[in-house]
């Protein structure tokens, strides 16, 4: 018996590491409709990143409820006022660059988010449930940040 459990100890240890780092580090995701066309497309796997800070055009991965996520770009930081008028979106009244977009985003009146909450839009603005339907994010719904894709593998490295 004594034999046994040495043997098996180092893959008792190993399967604990990975446990742990999917737990608190990094973990696979599977992209989920296109909301994120042109830059994600459905079926993609990609690596979420637990521990990354949150900035302003990263793409976040939220809690939607216990068993869905969704994947947004992060475009209003926590105390910033945001407004969307013609397809253009300003923070705190200056327009920003947009250069993700794909379709048409439709007007939003000026919102100051707290000091825990961001506004997230999905790339592909005609069918994407996001801030503008949602609300603010608060920080503790979002997962993390991913940039990197593994899947598939003609795509795979980092998301531009």
């Amino acid at each position: 018996m004594k034999k046994f459990l040495k043997e098996i100890y180092p893959y008792l240890i190993i399967i604990v590491v990975v446990i742990l780092i999917r737990t608190f580090i990094a973990t696979p995701v599977r992209v989920d409709g296109d909301s994120m066309v042109d830059t994600l497309h459905d079926g993609e796997i990609l690596i979420l990143n637990k521990l990354s800070k949150i900035n302003r055009y990263d793409i976040v991965v939220l809690y939607e409820d216990e068993d869905d996520n969704i994947i947004k770009r992060v475009y209003g930081m926590p105390g910033e006022t945001i407004r969307i008028d013609s397809n253009k979106i300003y923070i705190n009244g200056q327009v920003i660059e947009d250069k993700y977009t794909f379709g048409e985003t439709s007007f939003y009146s000026d919102l100051t988010l707290g000091d825990d909450e961001y506004f997230v839009l999905g790339d592909n603005r005609e069918i994407s449930k996001d801030s503008r339907s949602i609300g603010p994010i608060k920080e503790k719904n979002i997962k993390g940040v991913t940039s990197f894709r593994i899947y598939p593998f003609n795509k795979f490295g980092s998301i531009k």
